[in-house]
């Protein structure tokens, strides 16, 4: 596997991240389930019948998703509006994910640009990186499109706002994640994909899903992307 990834990182150029995740918990001080509380109760705040499959939603992403199904824009707006000023709380407490940042600076100091593509609001997003002196490392942040859920990864279309962003064809980028959304993303878009399974049952799901590689700490990226830097 060290060998398999060894040869991706030679062949691309860019390298495309999703953010919680590969970069951080950003849910970590301020968990998802309290956040999703809050979207429901922005729901029944404006009338909406809440069904008690939602009620006991714990994915906020998720709660936008079914709120977008409803079909009334309107209301999706609320949603969309309270959870990015959710999230941009919550990254005040995120937790970083361990050789996440030497990824990103790794990265930088080979000449390979760094995107971040998250199904977060772009605004949270930025707000980490600013905080955490990571800012100047990443560009394009490519965040959730506004009030339109359908947008988000599965959909390849971020991603490869990504690829334009940093000009290296999709064969030539890389997306890290820790998802089947980011995996299937990838594929969709053409890019190659490493799964970061941080949990056990990850990574035969994502070898199953079609990652080119899978590892279980960002520490091997940071490791193959400091020996580009070194040689």
């Amino acid at each position: 596997m060290t060998a398999d990834l060894g040869r991706l990182i030679g062949e691309v150029g860019a390298v495309l991240l999703d953010f919680d995740g590969p970069v951080c918990s950003i849910f970590a001080g301020y968990p998802a389930p309290q956040v999703a509380d809050k979207l429901i109760d922005v729901l029944r705040q404006h009338g909406i019948d809440v069904p008690p499959d939602l009620a006991s939603e714990a994915d906020p992403l998720e709660v936008l998703r079914r709120t977008a199904a409803i079909g009334d824009h309107r209301i999706t707006r609320e949603i969309e509006d309270a959870l990015c000023a959710a999230e941009r709380r919550a990254v005040e407490t995120a937790q970083p994910t361990p050789y996440g940042r030497e990824v990103i600076v790794a990265a930088h100091q080979a000449g390979m640009p760094v995107a971040v593509v998250s199904n977060n609001s772009a605004g949270a997003v930025a707000a980490y990186l600013a905080a955490h002196r990571l800012a100047a490392h990443v560009t394009p942040v490519v965040g959730r499109a506004y009030a339109n859920p359908d947008r988000m990864k599965p959909n390849p279309d971020p991603i490869l706002q990504a690829v334009r962003a940093v000009g290296e064809p999709p064969s030539r980028c890389v997306l890290v994640g820790d998802s089947l959304s980011d995996i299937e993303g990838a594929r969709a878009a053409g890019v190659r994909v490493v799964g970061y399974a941080n949990r056990p049952p990850k990574v035969e799901a994502f070898s199953d899903a079609g990652a080119d590689v899978v590892i279980t700490s960002m520490g091997e990226i940071a490791s193959m992307l400091i020996g580009r830097v070194e040689s």
